[in-house]
């Protein structure tokens, strides 16, 4: 059996993705030999310490693209490849064009990740050498599938506080990543249902409803967010929606479009919302906008949060606030599922949590993301050509729109000629209607002087790329 040695960094991209990706390389070096059987999901999980959820993703993809295949009672077999991918690989390395993959940038303006630069290190680290230290032997059983009490109590809290969020401890359900989340709603709720998501998007959610076996949709957004017409007509039972700041366009959805949105989920039974929540700490002028779970009086709001950008992507603790009337489904369900973060880390965030770190960090790390996102927006303002710049106030990412006609392709390659990297919004377009050309610049892990300097080069790129 083939053991996985993998070296994982859940800054750069989903965990599940990278998996797939280093056993697919494998096999098409011919590492991994055809007939050979892979490690269960199970043990797999336990190699590269990931939840199994993470590893059933990264089989099925390799299953649905036909690297591998399952033997009934046996496990999880290499296919026949023919030496294809070798004839493929040794082609690609003798292009002259480099790709965005090989390619080497001198500045990244992701949209993704945070700045790890002023995590308070010192902090977690007394936290951790607490929480070890002490005599705690029931960290070491399960605990309750829900995740700890203590945590969810204080998670609600910091929710009624922060976002206006009504919920109990016993209504949050812990877990690692909102990809085990989806996967928990669709035990709860059943896959046999149409889920309405907008569009441009986030598309690894899209991409786990699918795969979790979701009839999935589209619906076009406006100026306000999603269409409520179109999300009617569309025969959803489900809509997936940021009201407070959606990615990637950086929409702040007004009351009225969420009274619509709440009146649409009214008119039948089992219509349920889901919030996601991602990064609403970051608002930089006025006051957090409030969570759209706490306008609900119908119980028809799943909220999902996170502290992947608040603390850190590498915490891997997400959490559910599950409406009240669909607690019964949870306990007759949800609990066959034990909790999937470990009870230690949750032990060092609710002491993060109650003993107000968490606070200050936020307080900080806002002041900070609000200095690089004004230099940000003072250089593109100066820049020639820009038409115009949206997703301003809040969130760690800028869109601009240029004056011209050139298309994305044109513009993230003269970025990239000057070691800059850039990302089109049709990277995030769900279905095949065009976007309109604009390019995603994000701020959050680039130093200040950096930003300066990155800016001035892309500029000089686009000029000097003019027709």
């Amino acid at each position: 059996m083939y053991e996985m040695i993998l070296n994982l960094d859940g800054e750069k991209k989903n965990l599940y993705e990278q998996i797939y990706e280093y056993i697919r390389e494998e096999i098409r070096k011919g590492r991994i030999r055809c007939g050979e059987r892979l490690p269960s999901t199970r043990i797999l999980a336990g190699q590269l310490d990931v939840s199994r959820s993470t590893a059933q993703l990264a089989y099925e993809q390799l299953l649905s693209e036909g690297y591998i295949e399952a033997v009934p009672c046996k496990g999880y077999f290499v296919c026949e490849m023919d030496g294809l991918y070798h004839l493929e690989q040794e082609t690609a390395v003798s292009e002259e064009n480099e790709t965005t993959e090989t390619r080497k940038y001198l500045y990244d303006f992701t949209p993704n990740g945070i700045d790890l630069e002023h995590f308070p290190y010192a902090v977690w680290r007394k936290l951790s050498r607490e929480v070890l230290q002490d005599d705690q032997k029931e960290l070491f059983h399960l605990g309750d599938p829900k995740g700890e009490y203590a945590l969810r109590k204080a998670i609600s809290s910091y929710l009624h506080q922060a976002r206006g969020v009504n919920a109990q401890p016993s209504q949050i359900v812990i877990g690692a990543g909102n990809d085990y989340l989806q996967m928990l709603l669709s035990r709860m709720l059943g896959t046999k249902r149409r889920i309405a998501m907008e569009s441009p998007g986030y598309r690894h959610a899209y991409d786990i409803f699918q795969r979790l076996g979701y009839d999935c949709c589209t619906v076009s957004m406006d100026r306000y967010g999603m269409d409520v017409r179109e999300l009617q007509k569309s025969g959803a039972d489900m809509a997936y929606v940021m009201p407070s700041h959606q990615y990637p366009m950086g929409i702040v959805m007004p009351v009225r479009r969420r009274q619509e949105l709440l009146q649409w989920a009214v008119m039948k039974e089992e219509r349920y919302i889901i919030e996601d929540d991602y990064d609403s700490e970051f608002r930089y002028i006025g006051k957090p906008i409030p969570s759209l779970q706490g306008s609900d009086t119908c119980q028809k709001v799943i909220y999902i949060g996170t502290f992947s950008k608040s603390i850190m992507p590498s915490l891997r603790i997400s959490y559910l606030v599950l409406p009240m009337r669909l607690l019964e489904r949870y306990e007759q369900v949800g609990r066959s599922f034990s909790c999937t973060v470990s009870r230690t880390d949750q032990k060092m965030l609710q002491l993060f949590m109650e003993r107000g770190y968490f606070e200050r960090h936020l307080n900080k790390m806002r002041a900070l993301y609000r200095s690089k996102h004004d230099i940000l927006l003072g250089e593109l303002r100066r820049m020639k050509g820009i038409k115009r710049i949206f997703g301003e106030r809040s969130g760690v990412h800028l869109l601009v729109q240029m004056e011209d006609k050139r298309t994305e392709q044109e513009l993230t390659d003269c970025a990239g000629q000057a070691g800059i990297r850039v990302y089109p919004l049709s990277e995030y377009c769900l279905d095949d209607r065009t976007c309109e050309t604009m390019m995603l610049l994000g701020y959050a892990t680039m130093k200040e002087e950096e930003i300066r300097t990155a800016a001035g080069l892309l500029e000089r790129s686009w000029e000097r790329g003019k027709r």
